[in-house]
């Protein structure tokens, strides 16, 4: 078998068959590698037989006899790439405010220029498809405000830390409301949200908010009935159950009890469920209107979670991949007739998702009433599980059989595999950008801003298949141009601000290209250095929001005092060669530099909270339109939320504040710090 024709498929594919390491050095893939990627995404490449057949496979997807079901464009531009369209065909597009226009593509072979956003119905030559037209940019913080110099500041916060009066355990929506109105009065124009993607009801145990079931719907573990139902019949639920005692032990512990907490809340759900079933009126009506609204997206995703309940048994939780066969495809009569036999569960699982959707939108809401200007950022994460429900709901435009990572670099030198499935650059085209839109619609749904973790991949992910080393992955390519036409569109269609997470290792011109579609990328105070010293406040970008820190990085406090130090140590992270000693030296020497920025006289350890008030007023005064505090560096906590390359070693996703929700920055040392930050963002002429 030729090795050119292994790297013409690969190519065909969208694989890089060559990468740039941190070093600078050019790195090629070997054979096997490419091989095995090349089946993960379905496409056999161990003959040449195979070849033939998988490049056979690639020319139907861009087949230009046959139009794909969806295309996007941009407002007053062309309509398609040159010879896109047959010269002289004509053609004829129903816009979605009814509107019609007919006309014939012209001699470039594109359709005349559209002038209105949206999701248009076209027919082309005889051809039906939709024509995405998008905005050449994003929904800005300037189109928010009105005002092109904004400088705004919010809070970052992991929702399950909150604490509120009748929690049982762990954050939830109802804390998040009393956290948006305490957060508004002192003057936060945003709340950036941890990811409240959907994970697996029946597996308490897997709780990270970056490995979800799905990114189209809620972790229902979160939903706050009583902003839905109301207090009295959420309190009799739960005297019914008798679950008060266990509510009771559960918010008095140090960290959260994942499993015990999600038994506890669908419980009370199911008991409410059982009530609601028999309602009558207005909330019935919404209900059911969000089940219609929901259609087959949510009917799945209902199915999937009664269906892995029902394999579910103590710790065994076997993904879709391995349930019996009649089942592991939506579409087989087998699953329909199981949703018939389970209507009641069926129905449960949309009952809890309309609870989780109206209670973020009450979030909102309290944002909004508040005073804030943007509100609620959610976060969407860069993949899902492989095994959850939207691999299994969207089977042809996942790859559920690699998983996303990144190549090796100088912290981890064998890289990373991070568990989750990606999409399939031709099962997105092939299917009109289907879930890509779904999952948008959404996050952007009951939000005023959206990060987009690990934005690079609109453009490229690293993907490993099952079983391989990281090492062994490849890049894959994506239609980004496509993809950052879907995120404008839906961007004005919610008036939602969007910004990308773009730390790492990214793509030569990624970053312009975010900008000209006006994607705030993300700039953090430990990270803003030229070599060892620390960038001046006034070198920030004015298109990226700033940050002192992130969920996966140290706090400030902990920073300062080398706390990432004690747990590499604990936890053998340290690199070979180096004790947590030589780390404490590092920091110390990194503490002058930073000092230096600050213009603080005194580096040392013991002067952490002057440092961090410093370097919360430093980072108020750059140029960035947007500046997110975590809540963490606000009250002035020692530890992170997440330390990766981690599970169950470090305690991640588990901790907890100590004040209810209501009265969280009230205390001395939140209190001084927003007023820092406020006063920072009120004077632009400070920055220097």
């Amino acid at each position: 078998m030729s090795g050119d024709r292994l790297e013409q498929l690969a190519k065909a594919a969208g694989i890089a068959i060559e990468w740039t390491a941190y070093d600078g050095k050019r790195q090629r893939v070997s054979p096997e590698a490419l091989r095995n990627l090349l089946k993960a995404i379905e496409l056999p490449a161990d003959s040449d037989a195979d070849i033939d057949a998988s490049l056979r496979k690639l020319a139907e997807v861009g087949d230009k006899d046959h139009l794909p079901p969806l295309l996007t464009a941009v407002v007053g531009k062309p309509v398609g790439t040159p010879d896109q369209f047959k010269r002289g065909v004509r053609y004829k597009v129903q816009l979605e405010d009814g509107e019609r226009l007919e006309g014939q593509v012209d001699d470039q072979g594109q359709l005349a220029p559209i002038s209105t956003a949206g999701y248009h119905q076209a027919e082309i030559g005889g051809e039906a498809l939709i024509l995405a037209v998008a905005p050449e940019r994003c929904f800005t913080i300037a189109d928010a405000t009105g005002d092109e110099q904004a400088r705004l500041w919010g809070l970052a916060v992991q929702l399950y830390s909150l604490r509120r009066e009748g929690g049982s355990g762990a954050g939830d929506l109802q804390g998040l409301v009393q956290l948006a109105k305490a957060a508004g009065s002192k003057g936060a124009d945003a709340l950036a949200i941890s990811p409240l993607h959907a994970m697996f009801s029946a597996d308490g145990s897997r709780y990270s908010p970056y490995s979800p079931s799905s990114r189209v719907f809620f972790n229902v573990l979160y939903a706050a009935p009583e902003l839905v139902l109301g207090a009295d019949p959420v309190r009799q639920a739960m005297q019914r159950a008798g679950l008060q005692a266990e509510a009771e032990r559960l918010e008095q512990l140090e960290l959260i009890d994942w499993p015990a907490l999600a038994k506890l809340r669908l419980r009370l759900l199911r008991t409410l469920h059982l009530d609601f079933r028999t309602a009558s009126g207005d909330l019935r009506e919404r209900f059911e209107a969000f089940r219609r609204d929901g259609g087959e997206a949510l009917e799945n995703h209902c199915r999937f979670e009664a269906l892995h309940a029902s394999f579910t048994q103590g710790d065994a939780s076997p993904s879709w991949q391995h349930w019996p066969q009649q089942y592991r495809d939506p579409k087989n009569p087998a699953v329909a007739e199981f949703a018939e036999r389970h209507a009641q569960d069926v129905e449960f699982y949309a009952f809890t998702q309309w609870l989780a959707s109206e209670g973020l939108s009450a979030a909102q809401t309290q944002c909004r009433e508040a005073g804030m200007k943007i509100g609620l950022i959610a976060d969407i994460a860069v993949g899902a599980d492989g095994g959850g429900s939207q691999a299994w709901s969207r089977q042809e435009e996942l790859l559920a059989s690699v998983t996303v990572g990144c190549p090796p670099d100088l912290l981890n030198q064998k890289g990373q595999g991070w568990g989750i499935s990606a999409f399939s650059p031709t099962g997105m085209i092939q299917h009109g950008f289907r879930a890509f839109i779904e999952m948008l619609k959404a996050n952007f749904a009951h939000a005023g801003g959206v990060r987009i973790d690990h934005v690079m991949g609109l453009q490229r992910l690293w993907l490993v298949p099952e079983g391989a080393s990281p090492a062994d992955g490849a890049y894959l390519s994506y239609p980004i141009d496509d993809l950052l036409r879907l995120v404008a569109l839906e961007s004005w269609r919610h008036r939602c601000v969007v910004m990308g997470e773009d730390l790492g290792t990214v793509p030569e011109g990624f970053r312009e290209r975010l900008a000209e579609r006006a994607i705030m990328g993300m700039q953090v105070l430990l990270f803003e250095r030229d070599d060892k010293a620390f960038k001046q406040a006034a070198q920030w970008s004015d298109t990226a929001m700033g940050m002192p820190t992130t969920h996966d990085l140290p706090t400030l406090t902990g920073w300062w005092q080398g706390r990432d130090a004690d747990w590499q140590e604990e936890l053998g992270l340290l690199p070979d060669g180096t004790s947590r000693q030589d780390r404490l030296d590092e920091r110390a020497e990194d503490r002058q530099y930073l000092a230096k920025v600050l213009e603080l006289d005194d580096s040392r350890e013991s002067n952490v909270e002057q440092a961090v008030d410093a370097a919360i007023d430093f980072i108020g005064r750059t140029p960035a339109p947007l500046i997110i505090l975590p809540v963490e560096d606000a009250l002035g906590q020692l530890e992170q939320a997440n330390l990766p390359g981690t599970t169950k070693e470090h305690p991640n996703w588990l901790r907890r504040w100590d004040d209810p929700a209501e009265r969280l920055l009230d205390a001395a040392t939140p209190e001084r710090r927003l007023r820092v930050l406020s006063t920072a963002r009120n004077n632009p002429e400070n920055t220097r």
